[in-house]
C-alpha cells in the first residue's frame, strides 16, 4: 500500500513540498532526476513550477509523472 499525495509545492533548487494523506510533509529533490530521459525537460523552470495534483500523485504540464510510492520513500522530512 502507498500513501497518496494530497498537495504539492514546487520550490526552488528543484524541490517539492509534498503533502500525503497521512498529512505527512516531505521535500523531495528533482535536481537528481534532471538529466535523465524526459526530466531534462523539468530544467525550464516554468514546466517545473506547473506541477500538480493527478490522481494520487503528481504531474508536470508535459505529461511527466512519477510513482506517489517512489515520492513517499526517496523524500526526506520536513526540516
Amino acid at each position: 500500500m502507498y500513501l497518496a499525495v494530497k498537495d504539492v509545492k514546487p520550490l526552488n533548487d528543484y524541490f517539492l513540498l509534498l503533502k500525503f494523506e497521512n498529512e505527512e510533509e516531505k521535500l523531495f529533490d528533482v535536481k537528481p532526476y534532471l538529466d535523465i530521459g524526459k526530466f531534462k525537460e523539468l530544467k525550464d523552470e516554468t514546466l517545473f513550477k506547473s506541477v500538480k495534483i493527478c490522481f494520487d500523485s503528481i504531474e508536470w504540464d508535459n505529461q511527466l509523472d512519477l510513482d506517489p510510492e517512489l515520492l513517499y520513500q526517496k523524500s526526506h522530512n520536513k526540516t
